[in-house]
């Protein structure tokens, strides 16, 4: 089965970027009722979809308080111990982050590494592109981080 996921969210100063799991040195983050991980919540999302389970806003709301400044983490570990609880097991991961700067370069292989380790799968089933929006839009105008994420599951 295939699951496909998208988040974005709005970039402020002042606020950590974190991306996978892993904080990205930057003069802004993202504005988010958690910790703002835009690829985990589309890799939640993906895998959720999937699975045929609904999507992050169903299981984890961002108007309950037990959420707030969430570690995103959290949400993906939950995502999986689900998927296991059905079944079924993630096998592959690729997804794609639209952000202008920092470039993700240094971070792609910890963000790779940090993913696989979380759900239990060999790091050469993750893969991470990093690309700008060539300026255009909220992304390439750096107001915002978007996140795609496609994942292929089977059953256990």
């Amino acid at each position: 089965m295939v699951g496909f996921g998208y988040d974005s969210h709005k970039l402020a100063t002042g606020k950590e970027l974190i991306i996978g799991g892993v904080k990205i040195e930057s003069d802004w983050g993202t504005l988010a009722h958690s910790d703002g991980d835009v690829l985990i919540h589309a890799l939640v999302d993906a895998l959720l979809g999937a699975a045929g389970l609904g999507d992050i806003g169903e299981h984890y709301p961002d108007t309950d308080v037990q959420y707030k400044n969430a570690d995103s983490s959290i949400f993906l570990k939950d995502a999986i111990a689900l998927l296991e609880r059905n079944f079924l097991r993630v096998i592959n991961i690729d997804a794609t982050i639209i952000l202008e700067k920092p470039k993700l370069s240094l971070y792609k292989d910890d963000i790779r590494k940090n993913i696989a380790s979380i759900c239990g799968m060999s790091v050469e089933r993750v893969n991470i592109k990093a690309k700008t929006n060539e300026k255009m839009g909220f992304a390439g105008r750096s107001e915002g981080i978007v996140a795609f994420c496609v994942c292929q599951t089977t059953n256990l």
